[in-house]
């Protein structure tokens, strides 16, 4: 081998560390904290159940513990669109005065990672009409964006709708 290879040769060498070097230094770097495990579609179709269980209480206020702060709701039975916990807050309490029994009657899940999840599909509920006890039921289309913060599934966003043909 000549000087002038062996020069170009340890060059290539260590450019090549080099890069190495920082490629593993880059990939420790932005890796960060270990992304959070990724829960099942059943434990995120569970979440309405304790959604459910919530209205069972009657109180709205157990009902909005369940929404973020930052939460939006576009409700089933009113054409006002809930931005803030006072709005959902206010809702529940006219919604809960008919003391609604829901249940699932199609449900899809989209769990997107750890801290993510989408629940869509069709629920109904079966409402009780306040002053003479006559009950109806209303099915409607449902979505529910779910994340996960500081440990705790929250509802992000929440759209409910009639189905158009009932």
């Amino acid at each position: 081998m000549t000087r002038r290879s062996i020069t170009k040769r340890a060059a290539i060498v260590a450019a090549t560390a080099l890069v190495t070097a920082g490629t593993v230094t880059a990939g420790v770097s932005l890796a960060g904290p270990e992304p959070a495990k990724k829960p099942s579609e059943k434990q995120i179709a569970a979440l309405f159940d304790h959604w459910n269980a919530a209205l069972r209480t009657g109180d709205a206020d157990t009902v909005a513990d369940l929404y973020a702060k930052d939460a939006v709701l576009l409700p089933t039975v009113s054409n006002k669109v809930r931005t803030d916990r006072a709005g959902i807050v206010d809702y529940f309490e006219h919604f809960l005065r008919n003391k609604p029994a829901g249940k699932k009657v199609k449900t899809v899940v989209d769990v997107l990672d750890g801290n993510s999840a989408i629940d869509t599909g069709v629920y109904e509920f079966t409402l009780t009409d306040p002053k003479s006890g006559a009950q109806r039921v209303v099915e409607a289309r449902y979505t529910y964006a779910y994340e996960k913060r500081n440990g705790v599934w929250k509802i992000v966003n929440h759209h409910s709708s009639a189905m158009p043909e009932g």
